[in-house]
């Protein structure tokens, strides 16, 4: 089992960072494309707990959710945000960085090199 698992999207340039960076530091990640395999809600909710990050942050707050017309106000808690990425796993932000208990957003970029060493 690998020591880190990148929750990762191909098409996101960020992402694709934090598998580099991943790579300079030595480490093999397991790599979980969440949009071929989306999460289950207990996954989320276990992620959701390891966040260093407040849950709301999870969600992306792009077109696509506007498109929605969701309200943020609306995703803050833990089970609100995993019912959302259920439904709708492309607004889950990207990447997620997850070690043992703890797991980061790996954005901006520079907190992806402090939390892999």
């Amino acid at each position: 089992m690998a020591d880190v698992t990148i929750l990762h999207n191909t098409a996101c340039s960020t992402s694709r960072h934090a598998l580099d960076e991943a790579s300079v530091s030595g480490i093999e990640p397991e790599i979980v494309q969440y949009l071929k395999k989306p999460l289950t809600r207990d996954e989320l909710l276990d992620l959701i707990e390891k966040l260093e990050d407040p849950a709301a942050d999870l969600v992306r707050k792009d077109g696509f959710f506007k498109g929605l017309e969701l309200n943020p106000d609306d995703y803050t808690t833990p089970s609100a945000v995993a019912d959302l990425l259920v439904e709708h796993p492309r607004l889950m932000q990207r990447p997620v960085l997850v070690r043992g208990d703890r797991a980061i957003i790996g954005r901006p970029k520079d907190r992806v090199a402090a939390f892999l060493a």
